[in-house]
């Protein structure tokens, strides 16, 4: 079984017009909702052993503000992955190093949610779901030794939240 940590970047900033998106750091709140999120996945035993982060400055900052509760893994920052849509997600994931047995991802909207919904056998019926807002988290179990082996369709979900829902 393979498991997949789906994270849409928490808050950013959009203090100075003049910054590329690219380089848009967390906000306050989500200086404050990544680390809680990251406490939320520890205290639920789910431990991701890789991540695959988006090269911006707002997911790189997600991933410092999660790690602060998940220490021990590690992660590549991948261009690729910056405001990717499905397609490119996909072709990260199946490229996921094979020793990973649970991975983190943290990406973009509007395609993180949509890779979610795509990757779902069964998508849920929640409006928090569809829209995906910053730091959602959705935990997708496959059945599937390797990362190249997962399809469309056919991943079942364990779990889903949003900071606001985080207690």
């Amino acid at each position: 079984m393979k498991r997949l940590i789906l994270m849409r970047h928490a808050k950013s900033s959009w203090s100075d017009p003049e910054q590329k998106d690219i380089d848009r750091p967390l906000n306050k709140r989500g200086l404050r909702d990544a680390p809680a999120m990251g406490k939320w996945l520890a205290g639920k035993g789910y431990m991701p052993d890789q991540a695959l982060v988006s090269s911006a400055k707002r997911t790189q900052e997600t991933w410092c503000g999660v790690t602060s509760e998940i220490p021990d893994c590690l992660a590549e920052f991948q261009p690729q992955l910056y405001q990717a849509g499905p397609a490119a997600m996909m072709t990260a994931l199946q490229g996921a190093p094979a020793t990973a047995e649970s991975l983190l991802m943290i990406g973009h909207q509007p395609g993180i949610g949509d890779f979610a919904r795509r990757l779902l056998a069964m998508p849920p019926n929640d409006g928090d779901f569809d829209r995906y807002p910053t730091t959602a988290t959705a935990i997708i179990d496959f059945k599937a030794d390797a990362w190249s082996a997962i399809a469309w369709n056919s991943g079942t979900l364990k779990d889903f939240i949003i900071p606001r829902n985080l207690t």
